[in-house]
């Protein structure tokens, strides 16, 4: 009975120094540390410092330092990092739900945005799950436009570009533009630019900024194309392994980190734009006729999209339309 007890007792204590010891995840990120996405994930992570007194301590690695923006996704579901933040819409060729995001011109606003997001969440979650991860918060990136060495009035001007492609999509749209899809992470943007690799590129005022797209481009196009999204998972052996506190703080903190960032993002859309103009660029809204090429370039996407996206698009586009 004696022998009983102690080894009761010494499980207990074994228990108390797994639960009071300190846990320590690695965090992937793809963006440069002044990105506002990666500024809200030191936030997230200072909450969940905060919050678990220490206990659960996140380290970011900002700019595919740790892991390249392609890698990172393999990376948390082998368990090389325990978190990790990914462009959703670049594992769409994975599976078509996750480019939804990405379809040109169907949520063209931070509020159609947050609507296709609402309705495709539970969609993307249950993929995720499936692949031992679980999604903690998504938040947007400002709307799309172009980015040009030269000017674009229509969609024939782009014919012949060498135009930077980050997911399926935006090599889609390269290819029924007659432009050539060069696949280009954020990271090495700003020197595919500098080095001629690419002349054009379809993405948010942020990206312009943090690569300085002044440099080697004059013209912005604010097409407000499509809002994708940026989603913050983790491993969910990693989840379960904390203790129920340490848990809940991590959730609270992603709620607390999506809210944060969809406000943060329109924000500084503008300040982003401001940025673009007073570095020297051109800076407007696209012309009626690209406008219209857009548009038209946009129902073709949708209906493609819908094709390999099964009952479960139709059910979520069907859902954001009502």
């Amino acid at each position: 009975m004696k022998i009983a007890h102690a080894l009761a007792a010494l499980c207990a204590a074994a228990f108390s120094a797994t639960a009071g010891a300190q846990v320590k995840w690695d965090m992937p990120t793809p963006y440069a540390a002044t990105n506002f996405h990666t500024e809200n994930i030191v936030q997230f992570v200072s909450d969940v410092d905060k919050a678990t007194q220490g206990k659960l301590k996140i380290t970011v690695h900002s700019n595919g330092s740790l892991f390249k923006a392609t890698e990172i996704k393999r990376a948390v579901q082998g368990g090389e990092a325990q978190i990790g933040e990914i462009l959703i819409s670049g594992y769409s060729n994975e599976d078509p739900i996750f480019g939804i995001d990405s379809v040109p011109f169907l949520a063209t606003s931070y509020e159609d945005a947050r609507r296709l997001w609402d309705a495709s969440r539970k969609a993307i979650e249950d993929r995720f799950a499936k692949q031992g991860l679980r999604v903690l918060y998504a938040v947007p990136w400002p709307p799309q436009g172009i980015y040009s060495d030269k000017p674009i009035n229509s969609m024939a001007d782009m014919k012949g570009l060498k135009m930077r492609a980050y997911n399926p999509y935006t090599s889609r749209i390269a290819e029924l533009a007659g432009a050539q899809p060069v696949t280009i992470q954020a990271a090495e943007l700003a020197q595919a630019m500098a080095t001629g690799a690419v002349n054009a590129n379809i993405t948010s005022s942020s990206t312009g900024y943090d690569s300085k797209a002044w440099e080697v481009v004059k013209y912005y196009y604010d097409t407000q194309a499509w809002i994708p999204k940026n989603i913050v998972f983790v491993n969910e052996k990693a989840f379960e392994a904390l203790a129920k506190p340490e848990q809940k703080a991590v959730l609270d903190a992603a709620k607390a980190a999506e809210a944060r960032g969809w406000k943060i993002s329109q924000e500084k859309n503008q300040w982003y734009l401001d940025q673009l103009k007073s570095h020297g660029m051109q800076v407007s809204a696209p012309s009626k006729q690209l406008e219209s090429d857009f548009k038209k370039v946009g129902r073709t996407m949708t209906e493609e999209w819908l094709k390999t996206a099964g009952p479960d698009g139709k059910a979520i586009v069907d859902a954001y339309r009502k």
